[in-house]
């Protein structure tokens, strides 16, 4: 007996260090590899060459370190469908995605209102009728993907020049209430002499109501004896943007 637990002993004692088990521990995770690419590919060509889900997975780098991002990004974009609207979701549809926790959700919204930022300072200080794209891009960023309607006002200056941006009024799912003499109360304290109006409609449609057009021309008839311009009324919608003027609906 004595001899059959010494041998027990010598077969364990002698027994090689399972090597597969340290090899494995030693191997960096795949994801990395992944990262050091994408980073480079970004370097070199910059963001237009990547997909939504790539620059979404740069994004992500930063955030979820330890992880692999790429299908945290694909689950995003299958939630929400383009980057635009993945930053522009509330916190709490965010953090209803797997792999995204509260602060990861906070750390978007950041970014967010970065790229609004960035946005709203290519009319900052501009004559806004002549960089119309940049003021369209700005506004759809601001508003498009909000999840209730909000009214704002762009106020201009005789230049028609950004003097203030401003929201006025936030509604529910599909209506805002506008007073026309806020409206204009607000841009005689800033001394505009034109206004461009801006609401979203958050059922994606940017087709003006007829509700939409009365208060237009409501705003427009206060305005003008009062030298104050209604250049437009623009509709935010994730599917494009309406403009009354465009429409010759004022």
């Amino acid at each position: 007996m004595a001899s059959d637990e010494h041998d027990e002993r010598g077969f364990f004692g002698e027994r090689p260090l399972p090597t597969i088990k340290r090899a494995a521990a030693q191997e960096k995770p795949h994801y990395l590899g992944h990262r050091d690419r994408l980073r480079e590919r970004f370097s070199a060509t910059g963001g237009e060459a990547l997909a939504d889900y790539e620059l979404l997975e740069l994004l992500l780098f930063r955030l979820i370190p330890r992880s692999d991002t790429k299908p945290v990004a694909k689950a995003l974009l299958t939630r929400f469908g383009t980057l635009a609207e993945v930053l522009g979701a509330p916190a709490n549809l965010l953090q209803e995605v797997k792999g995204i926790g509260p602060s990861v959700a906070l750390d978007l919204k950041v970014v967010a209102a970065a790229a609004r930022r960035l946005a709203r300072g290519e009319i900052s200080g501009r004559e806004v009728l002549s960089s119309w794209n940049q003021v369209l891009d700005y506004c759809r960023a601001a508003m498009a993907f909000e999840a209730r309607e909000h009214f704002r006002i762009l106020f201009l200056d005789k230049k028609n020049v950004l003097i203030a941006d401003e929201v006025q009024q936030t509604g529910t799912v599909d209506h805002t209430p506008v007073y026309p003499r806020e409206v204009i109360k607000r841009a005689l304290e800033l001394s505009a002499t034109a206004l461009i109006l801006v609401h979203n409609h958050p059922s994606g449609d940017p087709t003006p109501s007829r509700a939409d057009i009365d208060m237009t021309r409501t705003i427009i008839d206060t305005a003008k004896p009062l030298g104050i311009a209604v250049h437009d009324h623009i509709i935010i919608g994730k599917n494009g943007f309406a403009s009354m003027k465009g429409l010759l609906l004022i």
